[in-house]
């Protein structure tokens, strides 16, 4: 399985993973796709360097990328201290009975929280592909839209791919507009930010748009081979997969057993939410005891990014750290019914390829 994306990216099959681990990340490149490293978690850029530095020598010389979250509109910047004074009393109470409510232990006094998750920031998105221009990255990739136009500027000086993620056919055009190099057209379905309409009429309606100008990588729903190789009957030149890459052993290489992969492995494609909460855009999370206190009819309404993450960025630790899968907070896909084992990426691609491969085949022969 083979498309013009692959020459393009320099790689072997045209099957892109975002991914928030390292571990994962290097995995997918190995193994012939392109791993892409979410950038997010990394308050501190020399944090995020050390990470590229280890992607650098894991990756067996295989190209990777990174994915960086800057928002079209710039959200209110601050230190950390001037963000939270912005933060009513109201959702600080709410969080607080929230968590009593749900039995979720406050943390050891030895593991307070530090900053909260500022990758949501512009200026530390900024930081990020500072970072990443330092290294052989093949692909800077915006979760959020078009990067500002010296951004864009600036990677393709690097001669650095740039890709941004569309919901709507509008947007792609803008996108494209503006210089970016590879769009994402991500589905209703997909997990983390997303927009309202599904895959299966978003991939066609973006491909028609601006296919005949840069490749588009469809994304939302994929799983298995049959749906990588419905993403390429629609016009795609490849896939973006996420969510699937949280049931890899890689992935727990990375944050250890964990009662997240525990409740993903449990959960079917029903069992998942759009909301705000997470960040302060709408977002595909998990569906969980947390999920659906916040739609009870006494909470408040969520925050805008970046107030909301800073808000329950605490409440994540807690949660994390009661190990306890039904209050879980986690982006993910409705793909997550077909999440039903943790294996290693390598058996997870060449599932995808062989399922894609007999897939076309049933196909040729009702010709």
């Amino acid at each position: 399985m083979r498309t013009a994306l692959c020459d393009q990216l320099g790689i072997e099959h045209p099957i892109v993973g975002f991914t928030p681990s390292e571990h994962v990340a290097a995995a997918i490149s190995r193994a012939g796709g392109l791993g892409v490293l979410g950038c997010v978690r990394f308050n501190d850029a020399e944090e995020l360097d050390s990470v590229l530095d280890w992607m650098d020598e894991n990756t067996g010389g295989r190209p990777y990328g990174v994915d960086v979250v800057m928002p079209s509109t710039v959200p209110t910047e601050g230190s950390d201290v001037d963000l939270n004074a912005m933060i009513p009393d109201e959702h600080r109470e709410f969080v607080r009975r929230t968590l009593s409510e749900l039995g979720v232990p406050e943390l050891p006094d030895d593991e307070r929280q530090g900053d909260a998750v500022l990758g949501w920031l512009h200026s530390v998105a900024r930081s990020h592909v500072d970072v990443a221009l330092k290294h052989p990255v093949k692909l800077i990739a915006n979760a959020l839209g078009s990067p500002p136009p010296d951004v864009i500027g600036r990677a393709h000086e690097h001669d650095i791919l740039v890709a941004a993620l569309a919901g709507k056919a509008e947007h792609a055009r803008r996108h494209v507009d503006k210089g970016v190099d590879i769009v994402v057209a991500q589905g209703h379905e997909a997990g983390g930010h997303t927009g309202e309409i599904a895959t299966m009429v978003l991939v066609p309606e973006i491909v028609d748009a601006v296919g005949a100008e840069v490749p588009v990588l469809a994304a939302g729903g994929i799983g298995s081979g049959r749906q990588v190789a419905a993403a390429l009957a629609l016009g795609a030149s490849g896939a973006w997969m996420g969510s699937y890459w949280l049931a890899t052993e890689e992935y727990t290489q990375t944050v250890g057993e964990s009662a997240m992969q525990r409740a993903l492995l449990a959960a079917d494609s029903s069992d998942t939410v759009r909301t705000r909460i997470y960040t302060g855009k709408p977002a595909r999370l998990l569906k969980t005891r947390w999920t659906e206190a916040w739609s009870e009819r006494d909470a408040p309404s969520p925050l805008p990014m970046p107030l909301q993450n800073i808000l329950v960025s605490e409440a994540h630790q807690r949660i994390t750290r009661s190990n306890d899968p039904d209050v879980v907070s986690m982006p993910v896909g409705q793909i997550v019914g077909r999440m039903n084992a943790v294996r290693d990426v390598e058996e997870v691609m060449a599932t995808l390829l062989r399922e894609a491969d007999d897939t076309f085949t049933r196909l040729n022969d009702l010709r």
